[in-house]
Order: structure tokens, then sequence, then C-alpha cells
């Protein structure tokens, strides 16, 4: 039963159905998953009961997987197949389309200028990332590495993700939350549908790691292989 004094981050790892609920109040439960719903909502102008109540109506005939329960490897897995491969492929797609709309649409008042240039800079310290994860902090996870060994790599990969949540408002920024304008042509819609989707996936990405991964990794006590 979750209730409003619990976090962002524990209701969604317990609850992964409220994560779709929490994007669309624009409810940071990534980088900002230590905080509490009541205080979340009280910020953004919302009423906890409304939103825990649109939780309760989310549920799915198939309830989505509890990654706090699946081992360290399986958790591993899920994020390298599920995230880590997806943004290599998509995001330069969508640097090139970035480049097309603000080639084409150069002279429109509503024209993304500096879209492209920011995607490139967003694609760049990604792969960096991805790249200290994928060579030395998930190898240390899975020979298993708990504790204090692992404080410091994980302590740089959160200060990362906050990097990356930072991205993603000046994302919001430059394409008016996302919302393409009248004139948009159809590469430009889609760019901009392609964008909203990039952020709801780095951040359930970011979450997972924030609040299920790194927290488990810290436990010198877990024992999870």
């Amino acid at each position: 039963m979750i209730d409003a004094n619990q976090t962002l981050g524990l209701i969604a790892t317990t609850t992964p159905a409220a994560t779709p609920v929490f994007l669309k109040h624009r409810l940071d439960f990534c980088c900002g998953g230590g905080r509490k719903l009541e205080d979340a909502c009280r910020d953004a102008g919302l009423d906890p009961q409304v939103v825990l109540d649109e939780i309760a109506r989310a549920g799915t005939p198939t309830p989505p997987q509890r990654w706090d329960l699946a081992t360290l490897p399986q958790l591993i897995e899920f994020i390298l197949h599920h995230y880590h491969e997806p943004l290599r492929a998509e995001v330069p797609g969508l640097i090139h389309a970035a480049k097309k709309v603000e080639r084409v649409h150069a002279q429109k008042a509503n024209c993304p200028h500096g879209l492209a240039e920011f995607l490139e800079q967003v694609h760049g310290e990604l792969e960096s990332h991805m790249g200290k994860e994928e060579q030395v902090l998930f190898p240390a996870i899975l020979s298993g590495a708990r504790g204090d060994q692992l404080h410091m790599p994980i302590r740089v990969m959160m200060h990362e993700h906050d990097d990356h949540g930072a991205n993603l408002q000046r994302l919001r920024q430059l394409t008016t939350d996302f919302q393409p304008p009248p004139e948009a042509c159809a590469t430009w819609r889609g760019l901009y549908a392609a964008l909203a989707n990039l952020e709801s996936e780095l951040m359930q990405h970011i979450h997972l790691e924030n609040n299920v991964l790194f927290p488990r990794a810290l436990d010198p006590d877990e024992t999870s292989a």
C-alpha cells in the first residue's frame, strides 16, 4: 500500500505502474527519487491524493517487472539491452533529424535553433557515461564487489545522472516542452515525439540505477548474483 509519505523512487520501484503517472505530471522519480510524494506534489501544485488515485487506476493485467526482486545480473542485463543499446542506435538519428529541421525551417520563428548541436553534446555525454558503466562499474558489481568498494564509481555515476537530468530540462526548453508548432512538418513532429520518448526512457533508466541497482550494490550484505 503506497502513501504520500513514501519517496518517489520507492513508489516507482515497488509499483512500476506509477512511472507513467509521474511522467505525466513531471514528477522527477529518477534524480529526485529521494523526495517524498507529498513534498514533490506540493511544489508542483498537485494534490497527492489525486496522484495516488491515478496510480491505483494505472494497474495493468500483466504487472510490470519488479526489478528490485530480480538478481543483479538480471537487472544489469536489462539495463544494457533495454536502455544502452537503444540509446546508441536512436540518438544519432535524432541528431540527423534535428539538423534537417534546423536547415529547412531556419527562417521560421519557432525553429529549434541549437537543438542539433545540443543533441550532439548529449550523445557524447551518454556515450562516455555508458562506457564507464560497461567497462568499470557493471563488471565490478558482477564480480561481487559491494559496499565501500563501489562508493566512488557510483558517486560519479549519480553526479552524471544529475547532469543528464539537467540536459532533459534543456531539451524541453529548446522544444517548447516537445510541442511542435502548427507549421511543423512531419519530420519536425516526429522529432519532438521521439525526444519525448527519449525523456521517458532516460528517466526510467536513471531511476533503475539510482533507486534500485546502486543501493543494492552499496549494501555489503547484498548477495544477489
